[in-house]
């Protein structure tokens, strides 16, 4: 499959190179075609492995991820070109943390509209799954490395696409326990765990942890 990645951090790096592992050709977008970060990644993960445009990489997905910063999430969706977008699912992955008074951050969007309400109203051609933003990028793409069973978290207003997401979730990355919230306005609470989650990496000095729903 072909698939599009906007962000060329940590985050969109991870779930490319395992994206590509599983055989997707996989383009890494954003604002200029030779990023730096893009380009070396580019060379550490073959033939599959592309890099462009944010429009470039949007243009090359049938499923398309933003692995931005949330803060310029919308930006780089308008810089994509609508009819790079047209029905396509968007993996939103990003959180809209504000680091502009240091550390820890805030939310720039919360309470009554989060990230992916904003992306999904500003871009009503595209199907918004909020998915994978409540954890480490590797645990991402690789839930296994905790021993002890731990959840993923979907919401938006597609259902046909969250169950396109939810199978991504489980057959290409491993996950057993996907928990759907419903809708896309379940991504505020989604998004509003990012505090509790970089306090907790604090005390527990390590990013290696998620959340387990009990019941």
């Amino acid at each position: 499959m072909n698939i599009g990645i906007l962000g060329t951090g940590i985050v969109g790096q991870t779930i490319g190179s395992k994206l590509v592992q599983l055989g997707n050709d996989v383009m890494l977008g954003s604002r200029i075609a030779n990023n730096e970060k893009a380009v070396e990644w580019k060379k550490q993960n073959g033939s599959r492995a592309s890099h462009g445009t944010f429009a470039q990489a949007a243009g090359h997905g049938n499923i398309l991820f933003n692995c931005t910063a949330g803060t310029a999430s919308l930006d780089a969706l308008n810089r994509t070109g609508k009819e790079n977008l047209n029905g396509k699912i968007l993996i939103d992955v990003a959180n809209p943390l504000d680091f502009s008074n240091g550390m820890p951050p805030a939310l720039s969007i919360c309470n009554t509209s989060s990230l992916g309400e904003q992306i999904q109203k500003t871009f009503p051609e595209i199907k918004v799954v909020k998915a994978l933003n409540t954890m480490n990028c590797k645990l991402m793409v690789n839930p296994a490395l905790l021993k002890d069973e731990h959840d993923v978290f979907v919401c938006g207003n597609d259902k046909e696409a969250k169950s396109e997401v939810i199978s991504i979730l489980k057959e290409w990355f491993g996950w057993k326990s996907v928990i759907d919230l419903g809708d896309i306005t379940a991504a505020r609470g989604m998004e509003m765990i990012l505090p509790l989650w970089l306090r907790l990496m604090g005390v527990l000095q390590t990013t290696n942890f998620n959340f387990k729903i009990v019941k």
